[in-house]
């Protein structure tokens, strides 16, 4: 076996035979139930992997999927416009930190789907992506938010940074309410809630699945899963070590 040991990207590791613990059943699950979701868990538990997950299989690659649960579950596989934004690549340690990273992605996605000189803030810019991705595409918009508190945590400590970063975040994310219709589906990822962003305040209808019982196993390895896809090396690693299972 090949384990995938720090790889969170799901295309590739399925291309290189590397070992997939399948949770494709729960994210047909939580893609067919709802629109909007958060998920808190920590670092290094495998959140990045499952936005990627949702990445392929939001874009419609379903030769990635062959073999696991999804390949069976879903039928139409539909291409839909993702966005996808990553805070975790960034060190903000200044006032414009997130307002620097942010334009760079969206620059990115208006290569893509075009611009608006009259857009001049980030929410502007943002919604205006969001349109225009929907209406070039005739699909609804994915949006998938990696480790969205990061800049919040890197600035705990200093009260200027915090409370510049919470207001720039509060307004773009607030846009996933006013853009609604143009969405399909959002996921928010990271480690904790943190009050007075809009992401909880403003959204309402945002699914917290962090503590509901039935989407314990949605990333990450249960005890349940290292039975089922590692016993045979579980044992090798037994016997080498003259111990028990």
């Amino acid at each position: 076996m090949k384990y995938p040991i720090g790889i969170q990207h799901f295309e590739s590791l399925r291309q290189d035979g590397y070992v997939y613990v399948d949770k494709t059943r729960i994210i047909h699950d939580i893609v067919s139930n709802g629109r909007y979701y958060f998920l808190s868990r920590p670092r290094r538990f495998g959140k990045s992997l499952l936005i990627s997950t949702l990445k392929a299989y939001f874009e419609g690659k379903r030769e990635l999927f062959q073999g696991l649960a999804m390949e069976q579950l879903e039928q139409e596989w539909r291409v839909h416009p993702v966005l996808r934004l990553d805070l975790n690549t960034e060190k903000y340690d200044s006032l414009d930190s997130v307002d620097k990273k942010l334009d760079r992605e969206f620059k990115i996605w208006e290569d893509l789907y075009g611009a608006d000189p009259a857009e001049t803030t980030l929410p502007m810019r943002f919604e205006g992506i969001i349109r225009r991705a929907y209406e070039k595409t005739g699909e609804r918009v994915v949006v998938l938010v990696d480790e969205y508190d990061k800049p919040l945590l890197q600035a705990i400590g200093n009260n200027a940074l915090q409370d510049e970063y919470r207001a720039t975040l509060k307004s773009v994310y607030g846009v996933l309410k006013t853009m609604d219709g143009c969405i399909k589906f959002a996921l928010l990822t990271g480690v904790t809630k943190f009050s007075k962003v809009s992401v909880f305040s403003d959204l309402n209808n945002l699914r917290d699945l962090s503590t509901l019982e039935q989407y314990t196993e949605i990333c990450g390895i249960s005890e349940k899963e290292l039975h089922m896809y590692f016993k045979e090396e579980v044992q090798k690693m037994a016997d080498m070590e003259s111990v028990s299972y």
